[in-house]
């Protein structure tokens, strides 16, 4: 049996693709999908063929989709799918549907686990609702055998009256060392980079899934988010977390190296939890000389984790901070504070490590045009290495999606697809959808190009083209295009 995961082409070339393993935002530079090459490793092992055909980081156009569509014999097709992918993964599965009329379409990701009816069109589309591993084993089997699957846990499908049945959810993993390594043999690794690492090959890694804390907005990556929608759909909670053992993840650090890789950049919600898991971790990647970054929280930087970060080879870490204004960080649930996070900056600073800060605009009706000046003030007084300014996506399956239809705060309504990076579909009464646009805009333009920045970051490039790689995702950061 042959199985085929597609990424297809933007369809509108004027857009730019989705980002598909964050799961909220455009490509701003091309990301290993990480989730996804574990469920091809799960699937590879099981004997199938299997395929994996990127048509974004091979810049293949419809036109090369189409042909190889035609000529495709694959028994399976494997969609990814996130909110901004659904309407290109819909129509590319149209198109599967004409050329291939018996071949069955899988759907993985947070998209079709929320929006289920929407990806259910045909008898041969099948739903794989949360987190995909053992679900996606066990459905593949079936269709291999010609054995029934419509009992099975973790699917949602057309009945033969053209109903939808949603299974009962699967049992969430707890143990990640049972996964093998993703299948990183099925990706160009010179397709992909990380400007926050500046050195190739790079990779990504994941130590974990899922996150404890309840801020009101987040969008958690493509799979904890996925899982998150699922579980709470039952319990109304949110899941458990699941960690790989420090064995696990320090025997793949030393595959990675094996196999030349230079810079890893972690994806877990939350990197650093304990100074006893991370220091394992550290002194492998430091055994090797690879470079690495990660997300984390301000609370979980204390000294001594600020000096391992420092001496391992830490290129950054992600902080996401998302406002300085106390009654905001409250509001929001995000259980920080503004000083918090001012002694986590200024403890990676005195060990030199890059800090990334996330900022989001318009998270609560308390934003205002001078909390997000004060905002980005303080983060340029705190020399911080980057920020990533988005606006915040009410987006369905959050608290705060319930909270800003209730209140009017949704333009026109309802939650559609959109690109945070660029557009708002929030407006509050002191603070509208354009005025959020446009400070978003501008406070872009005034953070990257200052002098400050632009020599900081030119004496950390070892290549021109490591230089362009990077100029590439700042272009894209600043470019605005239409709302999808």
């Amino acid at each position: 049996m042959k199985i085929t995961f597609l990424i297809p082409p933007v369809l509108n070339h004027k857009e730019r693709p989705a980002e598909r393993t964050a799961g909220c935002t455009t490509m701003v530079y091309p990301m290993v999908n990480i989730y996804e090459l574990t469920v091809a490793a799960i699937l590879e092992k099981e004997g199938y063929t299997v395929s994996y055909e990127d048509f974004i980081s091979t810049r293949r156009n419809v036109k090369k989709l189409k042909a190889f569509l035609q000529k495709d014999d694959s028994t399976i097709y494997i969609f990814w799918s996130v909110n901004l992918s659904m309407r290109d993964d819909m129509e590319v599965s149209r198109m599967i549907h004409e050329y291939s009329p018996e071949a069955y379409l899988i759907y993985l990701g947070p998209a079709p686990t929320f929006y289920v009816k929407e990806f259910l069109q045909y008898r041969q589309q099948i739903v794989v609702r949360g987190e995909p591993d053992v679900t996606i084993r066990e459905l593949c089997r079936c269709l291999a055998t010609g054995t029934d699957f419509k009992e099975l846990k973790g699917i949602s499908f057309l009945n033969d009256d053209s109903t939808i049945k949603n299974n009962p959810s699967r049992e969430l993993l707890k143990d990640l060392d049972s996964l093998p390594f993703p299948a990183r043999h099925f990706i160009n690794r010179e397709h992909f980079s990380n400007p926050k690492l500046k050195r190739t090959p790079y990779t990504s890694m994941v130590t974990s899934r899922n996150c404890p804390f309840k801020c009101v907005f987040c969008v958690p990556s493509s799979l904890t988010f996925a899982r998150e929608l699922d579980a709470k759909s039952q319990t109304g909670r949110k899941p458990f977390i699941s960690m790989r053992s420090v064995e696990n993840v320090v025997e793949e650090i030393d595959l990675l190296a094996s196999e030349g890789y230079k810079a890893i950049g972690f994806m877990d919600d939350n990197f650093i939890i304990t100074e006893k898991r991370l220091r394992p971790i550290a002194d492998a990647l430091k055994k090797h000389g690879i470079i690495w970054g990660c997300q984390a929280r301000a609370d979980a930087i204390d000294e001594s984790i600020a000096r391992i970060l420092g001496e391992s080879g830490c290129h950054y870490v992600d902080l996401g901070v998302e406002s300085f204004d106390d009654e905001i960080l409250k509001y929001i649930k995000k259980d920080l504070t503004r000083v918090q996070i001012i002694d986590a900056i200024e403890l990676l600073n005195k060990y030199k490590i890059p800090v990334k800060l996330n900022i989001l605009i318009g998270t609560s009706p308390l934003e205002t045009k001078n909390t997000i000046k004060e905002t980005l003030d303080t983060a340029i007084k705190l020399k911080a290495d980057q920020v990533m300014i988005n606006i915040v996506a009410p987006f369905p399956g959050t608290e705060f999606y319930g909270v800003a239809k209730e209140n009017g705060w949704i333009v026109n309504g309802d939650y559609v697809p959109t690109d945070v990076q660029h557009h708002s579909i929030l407006s509050y009464p002191n603070l509208t959808s354009k005025e959020m646009e446009h400070l978003l805009y501008w406070h872009n333009l005034r953070f990257f190009t200052r002098p400050a920045f632009i020599f900081s970051q030119l004496r950390r490039f070892s290549s021109f083209s490591e230089f362009c790689r990077a100029f590439k995702a700042l272009k894209n950061k600043l470019t605005t295009e239409k709302t999808i």
